[in-house]
């Protein structure tokens, strides 16, 4: 018997090849948005990267590009503060979502972020998907819980991406997946399907690069 949200397989070659190819080409840091009015022309399919701060969005993204620098990455919670634009190739849009659960802002700009948040995500027509990243040590929390029933509200695909794979236990990886799985069941937003990754050892990136290079 299959379990609900199993882990994606591997791709076969060519799909992989078509990953590699999308994220070979051009990465370029395009700008960062802090209100609806600046978002860059919707001309081409994007996918956005959502997470709690510290969970490795920037890292996941530089380890997709293969560029070190691309997406800062940063050990303060709620640096990213804007909804950051990456090309991929000419084709495709990587989006970092700012950080959320930020312990150390203040209120009114949690609030600010949570607003651009919901608006980018019930108003963006080219994005197809949404990765919700679950740090693989610690699980879902609440917070994730509430990002996720923002995108059933917003009939925004997401799919849940496991990171730090390589951290922690193979038991105790699989009854955070037990956790995730239950987690995910209530959302008719989730896309069936977990992408277990280490951006530290490459883990699942050829997986998640074929993904987001066959989305139409």
């Amino acid at each position: 018997m299959q379990l609900p949200f199993p882990i994606a397989e591997a791709p076969d070659p060519q799909t992989e090849e078509r990953g590699r190819l999308l994220f070979a080409g051009e990465t370029e840091f395009v700008k960062g948005v802090v209100a609806m009015s600046g978002l860059p022309p919707a001309d081409r399919l994007e996918v956005c990267f959502a997470g709690r701060s510290n969970v490795g969005k920037s890292t996941l993204i530089n380890a997709l590009t293969g560029r070190k620098g691309l997406a800062r990455a940063s050990n303060t919670p709620g640096r990213t503060q804007e909804i950051n634009y990456f090309t991929a190739g000419d084709s495709h849009y990587l989006v970092d979502l700012p950080g959320y659960g930020y312990a150390n802002a203040p209120l009114p700009v949690v609030e600010k972020w949570q607003r651009l948040l919901k608006q980018y995500l019930s108003g963006r027509q080219t994005l197809r998907r949404a990765f919700v990243l679950i740090d693989a040590r610690h699980g879902v929390k609440k917070v994730d819980e509430e990002i996720m029933s923002l995108l059933d509200s917003a009939a925004v695909a997401f799919q849940c991406v496991l990171t730090k794979a390589d951290k922690v236990k193979a038991a105790d990886r699989e009854r955070v997946l037990d956790l995730t799985r239950t987690a995910l069941s209530k959302h008719p937003a989730a896309f069936p399907e977990i992408v277990l990754t280490s951006s530290e050892k490459g883990d699942g990136i050829a997986t998640l690069r074929a993904i987001i290079a066959t989305l139409t």
